[in-house]
């Protein structure tokens, strides 16, 4: 990459995740010898967000604008994207990094949207060495990190090939405006819906045929072992699990696979005696939402009572959450080994703005240890393009990855 003017440009920085990263990388800024910029449409709302920040340079760039667009990519070294719904905002962004080779990374959970991405863009990313990461947010950073993490170590502690993982969330934490908003986009749209039933979504179509085919999604509440307790449907699996998946699959087609059949699963667990109560519960009220969702007339009664974009949980609600995953990983013999990632902070605001921020500044600074060498490149995943960089920078901030073997 030729020399940039800027390390990282903040896109859509005005968004209430936005000014979330905003804070986040000015208190980086100094440390890292940043150089950085912030985007968006808003001129008056980036001049008081610029302020705050240390009068950094602005860019005023609508999403329909690519001649603006262009300007402020061809800058930089890595475009952040914080402003969805991203199947609606970043496609002249993404379309404008490919051209620059300009690195990007977003918080999208938008699958169908990314699966767009891969048609039209991966081969050309590859070859210019261009990473384009989606879902740097909590979509589908403990996800796919987590299981990155999780396979090498079965691969490094039990001396064999990962041949599944399951993982196992509970979190606390509330939804801003922008999440919902994509909600509605994604399950309102008929083709969006149907793309993101398939369970392979994501993967390579080369690396397909060498396993098992992915599970469907679960539907029901169950009583798991694993999980020493009941599970139902993870809200985000449908999301998750597909970018994990391609994880698997691109490392497979690079000779680095975690196992030669693996495969991927992922669950809301409630431990305790109410569990199955809980577990039937979540089960049935997130088929009814998305169902909801998807029904335009009930869509038309939801939307006026969800919040707006711009819009979240107050500040203490956001520092009062927190999310832990606990991940079992197996070998084709049954041995097990697990891990937990876990932080503080609320999953959908705290800890994507973390997540988010260190992926753009490990892109940004971090170029020459990045997996796969300075050649990698294409429409990539948190795993496939910043790997264990990612997660060496995420333990600095204060996230927990830990690992143990079961008890027999």
């Amino acid at each position: 990459m030729t020399e940039r003017d800027f390390d990282i440009v903040v896109y859509g920085a005005s968004g209430f995740v936005g000014r979330r990263a905003v804070r986040y990388l000015a208190a980086s800024a100094a440390a890292a010898n940043l150089r950085w910029a912030l985007a968006g449409r808003d001129r008056t709302k980036l001049e008081a967000l610029a302020a705050t920040a240390g009068n950094i340079p602005i860019f005023v760039a609508d999403a329909s604008d690519g001649d603006a667009i262009d300007a402020f990519v061809a800058r930089t070294r890595v475009v952040l994207a914080m402003a969805g719904p991203f199947a609606l905002y970043a496609d002249k962004v993404v379309d404008a990094c490919v051209r620059s080779g300009t690195h990007y990374a977003d918080i999208t959970g938008e699958t169908p949207w990314v699966k767009t991405l891969v048609d039209r863009y991966h081969e050309r990313a590859q070859a210019s060495g261009t990473r384009i990461v989606p879902g740097c947010g909590f979509d589908s950073v403990p996800s796919d990190i987590g299981a990155f993490f999780l396979a090498r170590a079965v691969q490094r502690e039990l001396g064999a090939d990962c041949a599944g993982i399951k993982a196992f969330f509970r979190l606390s934490g509330g939804v801003n405006g922008g999440t919902l908003a994509t909600l509605m986009l994604v399950f309102g749209d008929a083709k969006a819906t149907s793309a993101m039933r398939d369970p392979d979504l994501l993967t390579p179509p080369e690396s397909r045929s060498a396993g098992p085919g992915a599970p469907r999604d679960p539907t029901v509440a169950a009583f798991d072992s694993d999980a020493d307790g009941w599970i139902a449907p993870f809200v985000m699996g449908p999301i998750n699990t597909r970018v994990v998946r391609r994880s698997a699959g691109l490392f497979a087609l690079w000779n680095e696979r975690y196992g030669e059949r693996f495969t991927y699963q992922e669950y809301m667990s409630f431990p305790g005696p109410f569990g199955a109560a809980l577990a039937t519960a979540v089960a049935t009220g997130t088929a009814f939402a998305q169902a909801s969702a998807a029904f335009a007339p009930a869509r038309g009664l939801l939307e006026p009572l969800v919040p707006k974009p711009g819009t979240g949980p107050s500040e203490s609600a956001i520092e009062g959450g927190w999310f832990r995953c606990e991940l079992t990983g197996k070998t084709a013999d049954g041995r097990k080994l697990c891990a937990v990632l876990a932080d503080r902070g609320d999953p959908g605001n705290a800890a994507t703005v973390k997540f988010s921020c260190e992926a753009a500044l490990a892109l940004a600074k971090d170029t020459d240890a990045l997996p796969g060498g300075t050649t990698r490149g294409g429409i990539l995943t948190p795993a496939t393009a910043i790997g264990d960089v990612l997660i060496a920078r995420l333990r600095a901030a204060g996230m927990k990855f830990d690992l143990s073997v079961p008890a027999p």
